[in-house]
């Protein structure tokens, strides 16, 4: 592309759009002649750098599949074909071009778009999309039901190059091919991983294997070929041999899938003339293709993990100088993480970090450049990782596994069967436990109270604070048995960090206020609102700690001394920490109210991490008024017993 088409900064206003506003859903696009979808991009690159740099959000997945974007809806005729996007934040050039170009302006806000496709807001959302590698397993369930209902309906999967990395990927491949589905799956190679191999040659054969000439003259040629086994099978080692020259396909043939490409991503008429070729195919289908994460905006290019995201920009007056930063005085939970993990691996050359491709979101760049022989990234694979880890527990290594709450869902398995059951020496720092904001409910920590606790040799810890989360985490590396960690996205509150690492007993809680009546059993980050609303109550607030083992002697001891008991916990009610507790009274056979307080039984939308903790009731005034309500209800109901 010419340098014209480089933009070097984000718009301050928006741009003019001509041939974009005239296109509000795909029908539109395709009546555009093929000579201006070139202009149309540019367009659509401009407004795509306006419209993010106005909201913040998903930035450079989006700018590099943004030719392969128009292409693919220029080609194909959405929403009847159905188009599955994977790692959902590439979807931005998709949503403005299927009817949402005016709402973008609230994507990722309270009651706005999704930063993920999602199949409520958009019949052009034909699968909601969160965790990676989910594409080609979804495309092809729909190209199964096409076939069953004679449709003729086209699935088209598009996965980006990390996504292949996970081992659903390869499952969904292997049983396309073994269906012969009439699929696409377009490989977005973003020049970080499998090929690099672009130009004219490449380019040229990718048109030629994708042409209807050239796939007639090879099913006519197996026919003619069928009653003569030998030379069937040299015709066949000749074709794979011409093929194996000009493409890195090998892999993807013996799935069943005839491999097109590499070509390039960002060459608008290759794009469309290789689509067109391919929709006329049958069976499963391959095309790879390489594209510049960040394309057409200069900084991007460069920097594409520093950009895979944006804060909103906010505009500054003119002759205003820019006020000076002020250094920050409170650590985000995952820099509290990465600093213990050094020191603990300094301490301990057993140590090892292990990571399911989230380096720089679990802050583990430090310690894989100090340590790079204990790092371990294994890409978008979180069930290897996990028995990577029980594996190297077995032989004597003390393993760290960094990972998100929503992400570890993904491997419960092998986190029951590989280290569970055999009581291995593992240990889970889990990341972005509770709401995470802005991601919704796909990458909301929700659940993992509820599902680890239950898992018998699991130690499950819940800190209040920074330095509880430092505290805990060693408590956790020195226990010899599995145990997890569970800490929030974003900061604390800014508790003073202590360097000296400190093991806590096991199971052992602290009471943090003295009151009456009333007693908050707090199970996390929320201990600040729960003060709180403890002051205006007057209620004794205890800092638990730990899910399992429960403190049952400091249970005892609220009970008995408190007519309400309340636990609070940024995660599911259900199964929760709140159940830990009623569960242990009920074999105690205490007879008490305790009221629940935690996530609802729904999944909770997209917006600002406080406006979602204030609509769920976790907030101080939320607490205060729950607590209120039932105190209100239990004195009703004493004296109506009176009467």
């Amino acid at each position: 592309m010419q340098d014209t088409y480089i933009f070097k900064e984000i718009p301050s206003q928006r741009p003019n759009t001509p041939l974009l506003d005239r296109v509000d859903l795909p029908a539109q696009l395709r009546e555009l002649p093929a000579d201006q979808l070139v202009q149309f991009a540019r367009e659509l690159r401009a407004f795509l750098l306006w419209s993010v740099g106005q909201t913040g959000g998903h930035f450079g997945a989006g700018l590099g599949v943004l030719e392969l974007t128009v292409a693919l809806h220029y080609v194909f005729n959405t929403p009847e074909d159905r188009l599955v996007w994977d790692v959902g934040h590439q979807a931005y050039p998709h949503k403005i071009l299927t009817g949402r170009r005016e709402q973008m302006g609230g994507i990722r806000r309270k009651n706005g778009l999704a930063g993920f496709p999602k199949r409520a807001e958009s019949e052009y959302d034909t699968f909601g999309v969160g965790h990676s590698s989910t594409s080609i397993s979804a495309a092809l369930g729909m190209a199964v039901a096409a076939r069953q209902q004679n449709t003729g309906r086209q699935s088209i999967a598009v996965i980006g190059d990390g996504a292949m990395t996970a081992g659903i990927a390869f499952e969904a491949l292997n049983h396309a091919g073994h269906l012969h589905a009439d699929m696409l799956v377009i490989l977005n190679d973003n020049d970080m991983s499998i090929s690099r191999n672009v130009g004219g040659l490449s380019n040229y054969f990718a048109k030629l294997l994708s042409s209807r000439t050239y796939n007639q003259v090879r099913d006519s040629s197996k026919k003619v070929l069928q009653g003569a086994p030998h030379l069937m099978a040299l015709a066949k080692k000749t074709e794979e041999h011409f093929k194996g020259m000009i493409v890195p396909g090998t892999l993807f043939e013996e799935l069943g899938f005839n491999y097109i490409g590499p070509i390039d991503g960002h060459d608008l008429s290759l794009l469309v003339e290789t689509l067109e070729n391919i929709r006329e195919l049958e069976g499963p289908q391959f095309l790879h293709v390489v594209t510049t994460k960040g394309k057409g905006f200069a900084p991007a290019e460069a920097d594409p993990i520093g950009y895979h995201a944006i804060n909103k920009i906010e505009p500054v007056p003119p002759n205003k100088p820019e006020p000076v930063k002020s250094a920050p005085t409170r650590q985000k939970y995952a820099n509290v993480f990465g600093q213990w993990l050094c020191d603990a691996a300094e301490l301990d050359e057993r140590v090892n970090g292990i990571t399911p491709a989230m380096c720089e979101g679990s802050d583990l760049l430090a310690f894989s450049e100090r340590f790079p022989e204990r790092y371990f990234d294994v890409a978008i694979a979180e069930q290897h990782a996990v028995t990577l880890a029980a594996g190297m527990a077995c032989d004597g290594a003390k393993p760290v596994v960094a990972i998100y709450s929503t992400f570890l869902q993904r491997a419960y398995d092998q986190l029951i069967h590989d280290v569970a059951i055999q009581n291995l020496d593992v240990l889970f720092a889990i990341d972005r436990a509770g709401l995470v904001g802005e991601d919704g409910p796909t990458h909301a920590g929700a659940f993992d109270i509820s599902y680890l606790r239950c898992i018998p040799n699991m130690v499950l810890m819940t800190p209040s604070d920074e330095n509880e989360t430092r505290q805990l985490l060693h408590t956790g590396l020195l226990f010899e048995g599995p145990a997890a960690v569970r800490y929030p996205r974003g900061t604390g509150p800014g508790a003073e960090i202590q360097k000296e690492l400190t093991p806590l007993e096991i199971g052992k809680g602290r009471k943090v206020r003295e009151g009456s009546g009333i007693a908050i059993l707090n199970f996390g980050t929320l201990l600040t609102p729960a003060l709180d609303a403890a002051e205006k109550l007057g209620a004794t607030v205890a800092d638990m700690r730990f899910v399992k083992p429960l403190d049952e002697a400091l249970v005892l001891e609220l009970a008995e001394q408190h007519e309400l008991l309340v636990t609070l916990e940024e995660n599911a009610v259900a199964g929760g920490a709140g159940s830990a507790v009623t569960e242990f009274l009920n074999g105690q056979e205490i007879s008490m109210p305790v009221l629940q307080l935690g996530l609802p039984d729904t999944f909770i939308d997209h917006g600002k991490h406080e406006e979602l903790l204030t609509g769920c009731g976790l907030d101080a005034h939320g607490i205060f008024s729950a607590i209120s309500a039932r105190m209100e209800r239990l004195q009703h109901q004493r004296l109506k017993a009176v009467k």
